[in-house]
């Protein structure tokens, strides 16, 4: 098992090596044209609001939300990864770019503003703190009405050749998300493993299990 630190240090220097791609939808020196799948499944009938994209890495998938006209706090905790991000945003113009607000904030430790977001979105957050902690405070930063969406490395990829696949922390099932809402306040709308392929450092292939979970607050 990896004994890496998953704090800003090696954050920092993971983005300053070959600019990220700790999502895995973002190849590394690719920018990270694509967005993440999941996410474009899952939100594709919600109407934009304001979201909150903890660990957004680069940028790829704020922007894209902010081009579907989402407002977007997007908060890393690497400050390379923001300056990408920024970067990426300038080059884009217009008001999508100016739909996001970009934070450096540590996921570990920071306690988004309760129920303040319609949509909150977290994707292979990879943190030195317990997933509980960490899913907890995001479930309370959606408001009612609102909607969760966690996207994580499925333990069946913890042996695999995913990024990360060393390291137990980084995976988990999303009835496990699921076990830490209260069913009186939220609607378990999926809760599922999905199979897809990504290319990764170097351009190849493999194939990645996703945890998926998206749930909504109860008004």
């Amino acid at each position: 098992m990896s004994d890496a630190a998953y704090d800003r240090q090696y954050w920092e220097g993971r983005y300053a090596g070959h600019g990220g791609g700790h999502h895995g939808t973002e190849a590394p020196g690719a920018g990270g044209a694509r967005p993440n799948p999941q996410l474009t499944a899952e939100t594709a009938a919600l109407a934009p609001g304001t979201a909150l994209d903890a660990g957004c890495g680069t940028g790829t998938d704020a922007l894209w939300l902010a081009e579907r006209r989402w407002r977007v706090t997007a908060v890393d905790i690497a400050e390379k990864a923001l300056g990408t991000a920024r970067s990426r945003a300038e080059a884009l113009g217009g008001s999508a770019a100016d739909r996001v607000r970009w934070q450096r904030e540590d996921l570990t430790t920071w306690e988004p503003r309760v129920g303040g977001y319609d949509l909150v979105y977290s994707h292979y957050v990879h943190a030195d703190a317990p997933y509980a902690d960490l899913y907890r405070r995001l479930a309370a930063a959606v408001a009612p009405g609102g909607t969760l969406l966690v996207v994580g490395h499925h333990p069946q990829d913890r042996h695999g050749h995913a990024p990360h696949s060393d390291h137990h922390e980084t995976h988990l099932t999303a009835q496990e998300v699921a076990d830490l809402l209260d069913p009186q306040e939220w609607e378990v709308c999926t809760a599922e493993m999905r199979a897809r392929t990504a290319t990764v450092h170097g351009g190849g292939e493999v194939t990645l299990h996703d945890a998926v979970l998206r749930a909504r607050r109860r008004a």
